[in-house]
């Protein structure tokens, strides 16, 4: 990485760009020419003639066909792979279905709702099972919620930083309106026993993945889930129901669901002890961590995109979120960490939900390093990647939650890097 002269920094930070900006009112930057800009003489092509048909389901622009999932497959097992949702491409908070990041074992398998049954034993006091069409029955809650795999942007544990655009770095994370039956209440149907403590989620793909939830979570705020942003669940989403756990790590939130099953203990599955473990500094094994710590990205500007030869005003954009509650602030800084500015949190901010954030910067036309730092109701504050390291080690692979940071050159291109 090449750090700016000595010179340039100093006066980068003497000017202050983001206390500038936010110093009174902001003037927006001006198309040139904007008072010479009026209509064509002819009219454009698709007002001289009746538009085309509608159709049953809607879909994209022909013209935003560049937005999409990036997928990395396992080649000798196609079905083994995860996609990318397009942060960078977005705006808001909700996830299209279409664009919701996916992990996938073996497969999407293509579920007769028809013959898949739910089922609930082990330490209950009657083992119940439920049909699809019974469970449309139940009174069903919505909420909006992310669910963010416990891989994701692990590719900041690697010594170099990588070069890809926002999402495809850091998208294996979407945020959606979930609508289901409330977990407590099936579970209580059943009926609870007193030796309970975990329980063995099981998903009806060819995999079979399983893995073990305290029961304590199940009775809290997780959700059978049979919606998502108001459809039914699509199959790569867990068709026709999945679990969906608030804030916990994506593995724990299994599709597909065809199996709870009340225990005294783990299972000590594949997916809890070789995978989704985190090996230490003083050489332990962190296990059974299962929240997403408070997390936050700068989506734009970002790494793919360039800011114009002509300075001015840029709007600073990003997501922020937490699974231990709302996000209550987040901070914005240009020099890499040296000074922060509070960024403005767009409403409604929800409890372990997308917060997208913003704030003016007047880029002078100077080498810069925007970061960006998030802390959530509990006084949680994002660590920078060298805090991150020194508790963790330099062996990991999951729960990457490190401040993120776009290096700005003086001619507008923008780079991953490290800080400074």
């Amino acid at each position: 990485m090449n750090k700016p002269p000595t010179q340039s920094r100093r006066q980068f930070l003497q000017k202050a760009a983001l206390g500038g900006a936010l110093a009174g009112t902001v003037s927006l930057p001006v198309l040139a020419n904007a008072d010479k800009l009026e209509f064509p003489d002819d009219l454009p092509e698709w007002m001289r003639a009746p538009g085309g048909e509608f159709g049953n389901y809607g879909q994209p622009s022909k013209h935003e066909q560049q937005v999409i999932r990036w997928i990395s497959a396992n080649p000798a097992a196609p079905g083994n792979g995860v996609s990318w949702t397009p942060l960078h491409d977005l705006q808001g908070t909700i996830t299209p279905n279409g664009l919701h990041y996916e992990r996938h074992h073996n497969g999407v398998p293509q579920i007769d709702p028809e013959q898949h049954i739910l089922l609930i034993d082990g330490l209950v006091d009657k083992p119940i099972s439920f049909d699809v069409k019974s469970l449309m029955r139940y009174p069903m809650v919505s909420r909006t919620c992310f669910i963010e795999c416990g891989g994701n942007s692990n590719s900041g544990w690697r010594s170099n930083p990588i070069q890809s655009q926002a999402g495809y770095a850091h998208g294996l994370v979407s945020n959606a309106e979930w609508t289901g039956i409330p977990l407590k209440l099936l579970l209580k149907e059943a009926g609870i026993q007193t030796a309970a403590k975990w329980v063995i989620a099981e998903g009806a793909d060819a995999a079979a993945l399983n893995i073990s939830i305290p029961l304590e979570k199940l009775l809290d705020d997780a959700l059978l889930a049979l919606y998502q942003n108001g459809e039914r669940l699509r199959p790569e989403n867990g068709y026709p129901m999945r679990l969906v756990l608030p804030g916990w790590e994506g593995i724990l939130n299994v599709k597909w669901l065809r199996q709870l099953r009340l225990t005294d203990e783990p299972i000590m599955s594949r997916d809890e002890t070789s995978q989704y473990t985190e090996l230490m500094p003083d050489g332990s094994a962190r296990q059974f961590t299962f929240i997403n710590e408070a997390k936050s990205l700068i989506t734009s500007p970002s790494l793919g995109m360039m800011l114009p030869d002509n300075p001015g005003i840029y709007q600073i954009s990003g997501l922020a979120w937490s699974g231990r509650g709302k996000i209550t602030r987040v901070e914005i800084s240009a020099d890499g960490g040296d000074s922060w500015v509070d960024a403005e949190l767009q409403g409604p901010v929800l409890d372990k939900a997308f917060t997208r954030f913003s704030l003016p910067w007047h880029w002078q036309g100077e080498y810069a390093i925007l970061q960006s730092r998030a802390t959530d109701e509990t006084g949680y504050v994002q660590p920078s990647r060298e805090a991150l390291i020194e508790n963790r080690g330099k062996h990991g692979f999951f729960h990457y939650n490190a401040i993120v940071s776009w290096e700005i050159t003086e001619e507008g291109d923008i780079n991953h890097v490290y800080g400074f």
